[in-house]
C-alpha cells in the first residue's frame, strides 16, 4: 500500500489536485483526444501500408497485360478499361488473386464485362462494340471510377498482326524473281 499513497500524494503535492480529480480529468482528455483524432483519422489509416510509387508500363498489347493479373506477388494488379491502364494494386480486396470478388478482371482489357455487369470469361475483352446506349453509360462510369481513384499507367495497343478491332492481318512478301 506504501506505493498507492506515495502515487496519490505525488499527484497531489505536484498537481494541486486530489487524485479523483486528477485521474478524472485526464480520463476525459484522453477520451476528448480520441474523438477528435477520429474525426480526422479511421483505424485503417493507420494500419495502411505506405503505396508504392505505380510502375509506369507505356504501351502495352493484350497479351503482355495477362502478366499483371496477380499471379506474381511482385507484379501490380491491372486492369484496362477502353484501352487505358489502371494500377488497382491498391484494392486487393477486390481485385486480388485470393477471393477478390473482381478479380478475373485482372490482366485484362475488361471493358465489356464492365458494360455489360458480367461475369462470364467470354465477355472479358476490349471490344465494345454492339453495346447499347445504356451498357456504353455504365462503362463510362466505371471509367470515371478508375480515373478517380487509381492511376493511370499505360495504355493497350494491338498486337503487331492485328487491326485494331482484333482482326488479324496476314502479311504476304512479295518475292521477285529474275
Amino acid at each position: 500500500m506504501g506505493i498507492y499513497s506515495t502515487v496519490m500524494d505525488a499527484v497531489t503535492e505536484a498537481t494541486g489536485l486530489s487524485p479523483t480529480a486528477f485521474f478524472t480529468i485526464l480520463a476525459m482528455m484522453v477520451v476528448v483526444y480520441k474523438v477528435v483524432c477520429g474525426m480526422f483519422l479511421g483505424p485503417e489509416d493507420f494500419r495502411q501500408k505506405p503505396q508504392k510509387e505505380p510502375v509506369q508500363l507505356g504501351d502495352v498489347t493484350e497479351a503482355g497485360l495477362r502478366a499483371y493479373d496477380g499471379s506474381d506477388p511482385k507484379k501490380p494488379l491491372l486492369i484496362a478499361i477502353k484501352g487505358q491502364i489502371y494500377d488497382v494494386s491498391s484494392s486487393t480486396m477486390f481485385y486480388g488473386r485470393r477471393g477478390g470478388p473482381y478479380s478475373m478482371f485482372t490482366g485484362r482489357d475488361a471493358s465489356r464485362a464492365l458494360a455489360m455487369l458480367s461475369f462470364k470469361p467470354e465477355d472479358l475483352t476490349g471490344n465494345i462494340q454492339g453495346l447499347s446506349a445504356e451498357e456504353l453509360g455504365v462503362l463510362e462510369d466505371w471509367e470515371y471510377k478508375f480515373m478517380d481513384k487509381y492511376p493511370k499507367v499505360g495504355r493497350v495497343v494491338p498486337a503487331p498482326n492485328t487491326t485494331e478491332n482484333g482482326d488479324e492481318v496476314y502479311i504476304h512478301d512479295k518475292i521477285e524473281t529474275d
